[in-house]
């Protein structure tokens, strides 16, 4: 298997619902941003208002960064909307809700499960030259932390800027960083 770590995201056109209207979204409203993508396995379900819930909450952190959030699942952007309607959880979300009914871009980034139609559980954060940076894939009994994806962004962002240095194990903003070399090899 390949890794997909600094590939170029897959193209993509997608319906979305945002904002109480329906738009559509591609590769070109991401150029020159960071932007993340959060698949979940479908509307209407448990974890996943949870999760979409927990990155609402970290929504306006995220854009003051400069970082678009897409929530993404294989239903259509009919169901976002109704979804959206029926659940004061998911009244809560400002990004866009993108639908990818046919699994396409699920399954060019590897997530889609083809026997129920669904992704899995995956979160990948884009930089603004379209290479993939992150990407997480669990299993969609496992919910995640949008804690951890922002301070995954900001690291992202900070080595983006800051050539020959690279972020420890639970950094956070403002904290030491390493400068790889050979005065270093053994010594942490």
């Amino acid at each position: 298997m390949q890794t997909i770590i600094n590939s170029q995201l897959p193209e993509f056109n997608l319906p979305a619902f945002v904002d109480g209207e329906f738009k559509n979204f591609s590769n070109a409203d991401i150029q020159g941003k960071w932007a993340i993508f959060v698949f979940y396995p479908a509307d209407f379900t448990f974890v996943c208002p949870t999760e979409l819930e927990d990155v609402a909450e970290k929504y306006g952190q995220f854009q003051k960064m400069g970082v678009e959030v897409f929530s993404v699942s294989t239903d259509t952007h009919f169901t976002h909307k109704a979804w959206h309607d029926a659940s004061d959880t998911i009244k809560k979300i400002k990004y866009p809700m993108l639908a990818d009914h046919t699994g396409a871009f699920a399954r060019a980034l590897g997530v889609l499960n083809e026997e129920e139609w669904q992704a899995y559980r995956g979160t990948f954060v884009v930089n603004p030259e379209g290479q993939i940076k992150l990407a997480e894939i669990q299993d969609n009994a496992i919910g995640r932390n949008a804690d951890e994806l922002l301070r995954k962004v900001e690291a992202a962002q900070f080595v983006a800027t800051h050539d020959g240095e690279v972020c420890p194990a639970k950094w956070k903003q403002g904290a030491a960083t390493l400068k790889p070399s050979i005065d270093l090899v053994g010594k942490i």
